[in-house]
């Protein structure tokens, strides 16, 4: 069994539209230009300098299914530390801007080297910032870098590059209410791959908004994975204890 956390590789911006209003279902949407939308996105970005979180985690993939509790660490922009339990350890995982390390006290076996290891794992490259700006329910790539469409769809305001990457489309859902995101897309066409990961719930403490939930669907061809992760407590800016070392005796897991 390997754990780790989850996805992503994406690229974003901005650009106008007309404004006036939308109903979808039973929510009236006031529509914005892209530009708008992305501007008040990228305000509501976490803001604090720690997160300690306790998580479940369910994971399903065509070969296992398994459920195990996470305490989350991270120290924004610096390192995101993860421990998984079921009712013994099961992993731990440190990564930082530059290094994956992650052992496994039921395997005997442990990784330490580059982002290889979370690409092989998730099956989509990925870098630090990605995957905190997954975990905090950011957009992964920066929404002012290109020019952006934006429509009304799914009670969201759905963000996307007015020229598409050549090897997948990307979607931004955007709340219209405190502009977190409802859910991020990125779909391969061509190779039959699709990933959803999205965001049902946020905790909200003053002004600052935490998953609650994030549900995660990643399919390609016959193969697929799901990743339900619930926020069980969170806590912000307190004094965080994020040391790491690999036992000695472990194999050492080559990619």
């Amino acid at each position: 069994m390997k754990y780790t956390t989850l996805l992503l590789i994406l690229f974003l911006g901005l650009t106008s539209c007309k404004s006036t209003k939308n109903v979808t279902g039973d929510v009236a949407i006031k529509e914005l230009s892209a530009r708008k939308v992305a501007k008040k996105h990228i305000a509501t970005n976490f803001d604090k300098k720690t997160v300690d979180a306790r998580l479940k985690v369910n994971y399903k993939n065509n070969k296992e299914s398994l459920g195990f509790s996470v305490r989350m660490k991270i120290k924004k922009d610096e390192v995101i530390w993860l421990k998984g339990t079921k009712i013994i350890s099961i992993f731990k995982a440190k990564i930082t801007p530059t290094k994956v390390q992650f052992y496994s006290p039921y395997e005997k076996s442990y990784f330490d080297g580059d982002f290889m290891m979370l690409k092989k794992l998730l099956g989509t490259d990925i870098n630090f910032k990605q995957l905190q700006s997954m975990l905090l329910g950011e957009a992964l790539m920066d929404v002012k870098s290109e020019r952006q469409e934006v429509q009304i769809q799914e009670k969201s305001y759905q963000l996307s590059p007015k020229k598409q990457p050549t090897l997948f489309d990307l979607f931004f859902y955007v709340n219209p209410k405190h502009f977190k995101l409802n859910k991020q897309l990125i779909v391969n066409s061509l190779k039959d791959q699709r990933l959803d990961i999205s965001y049902p719930k946020y905790h909200k403490k003053n002004t600052t908004f935490f998953p609650e939930k994030i549900n995660i669907r990643a399919k390609e061809k016959n193969k697929f994975t799901i990743i339900d992760i619930t926020t069980r407590s969170v806590e912000y800016d307190t004094k965080l204890n994020v040391s790491f070392n690999i036992p000695n005796g472990y194999k050492e897991i080559q990619l």
